[in-house]
């Protein structure tokens, strides 16, 4: 019963600290405060510093790196399979 009692006290002592014009409107004090602060050197488009993908953005280098995997496996694809060999073989059976 002493310590409900005392959790009520308490409960109320901090109600009153609080001025009546922050109880009645939520305001919000901090919103992504930390999003502006800057961890090292700024980050680049990739034109402007292409030998130095460490400076880039990382959107930049996520479709940098992409695009270069794709052109590998692509370039790949078509070095294994013979390249235009079908297709000249293709234009002769279709003119015969």
């Amino acid at each position: 019963m002493a310590t409900s009692l005392t959790m009520a006290a308490r409960r109320v002592a901090a109600f009153n600290r609080l001025p009546t014009s922050t109880t009645s409107t939520l305001v919000q004090r901090r919103s992504f405060a930390g999003a502006a602060d800057h961890h090292g050197p700024p980050k680049v488009n990739c034109w402007k510093e292409p030998m130095n993908p460490a400076q880039w953005k990382e959107e930049h280098f996520v479709i940098v790196s992409l695009s270069g995997w794709g052109l590998l496996f692509y370039g790949g694809y078509k070095l294994f399979t013979g390249g235009k060999k079908n297709k000249e073989e293709n234009l002769v059976q279709a003119t015969q």
